[in-house]
């Protein structure tokens, strides 16, 4: 039963790829929910299935089982049409801001095209008058219209990418690494205007990063990915204060401090190679780099289990 403030609701998600030497686990039995308004962050080393998580939630990618419920549905159960209705309430806002951008359209043809291809408004005047809008929100001064993508710097082309994604007044949005191209100062000014957005119009996000230092800015839950699998699930201040899984505590003590006194620090250095996700042996896929591993981690039956309250570990520690 989903709960009445929860926006979205994900239970055991799967999504494997068919390769020549097998199955690669890309996401592999993820379950978590996000509340209405609230920020869940979404952490791991790249390749570990972050991107693909938030791709297979929208349907961008088919699934291979489980659930995903928006507002209390199953969208998986869903046929083309109410697909269609649904991409109008779940948004996403990609990496690159070049990329994603088709470079022969105007920045007033980017943000345009949703609200022409669904038909909102009847009257150009009305249509123009949105997109201004929708500028104006993003930040975006009204002489860049006209502009094209190539003329643009990062942060405005990731402004147009944000005016896009809000153009269907949706109630989710997944941000996908939405500033790791961007220079730090740039970052800043991207992840307020996120956040006050946020807060005008009741957003509900899932924060895509591999920047911890970023994901503790804007989440108010973490979830940390390894190899497809998510191994720790907790409130952003818990998680940073009273990290639990060895994987957690070694991404906590890279993040760089920017202070003298810290030199002295020490740093958890992680050793040995990443599990190949290609049909992955059972238990624990940080085993290979854990120094507290066991004969018990590599035994089949490990879960996320809680705790302490809203504090998930996947951990052998822990039984």
């Amino acid at each position: 039963m989903v709960e009445k403030n929860t926006q979205l609701e994900v239970k055991n998600l799967k999504k494997y790829f068919k390769t020549g030497g097998g199955l690669l686990h890309a996401v592999d039995d993820v379950s978590f929910s996000i509340k209405k308004g609230t920020t869940l962050g979404v952490v791991g080393e790249s390749g570990c299935g972050k991107s693909t998580l938030g791709r297979t939630i929208l349907r961008l990618e088919p699934y291979t089982d489980g659930a995903v419920y928006y507002e209390g549905e199953n969208i998986f159960e869903y046929n083309k049409k109410q697909i269609r209705e649904l991409r109008k309430k779940m948004q996403i806002i990609f990496q690159d801001p070049y990329s994603s951008l088709n470079p022969r359209n105007t920045v007033y043809q980017l943000i345009a095209d949703q609200l022409i291809v669904n038909k909102v408004y009847k009257s150009k005047a009305e249509l123009e008058e949105r997109v201004r809008e929708l500028m104006n929100i993003a930040g975006l001064a009204p002489r860049l219209v006209n502009s094209y993508p190539h003329e643009l710097d990062g942060g405005r082309r990731q402004r147009i990418g944000l005016a896009r994604a809000l153009s269907m007044n949706p109630g989710f949005i997944v941000c996908d690494e939405p500033v790791s191209a961007l220079d730090v100062s740039i970052q800043a000014q991207i992840l307020n205007l996120l956040m006050d957005l946020q807060e005008q119009m009741d957003l509900t996000y899932m924060f895509i990063t591999h920047d911890l230092s970023v994901v503790r800015h804007i989440s108010d839950e973490i979830a940390v990915l390894y190899v497809g699998q998510c191994i720790e699930k907790a409130p952003s201040k818990e998680l940073f204060k009273n990290p639990q899984h060895p994987y957690t505590k070694m991404l906590l003590s890279a993040i760089p401090i920017p202070s003298i006194s810290s030199r002295d620090r020490q740093r958890e250095i992680i050793q040995g190679e990443v599990t190949n996700p290609i049909n992955p042996k059972p238990g624990c896929r940080f085993a290979s780099r854990c120094k507290y591993c066991t004969d018990k981690c590599h035994e089949a039956g490990l879960e996320l289990k809680e705790i302490e309250k809203d504090h998930f570990v996947m951990c052998r520690l822990f039984d």
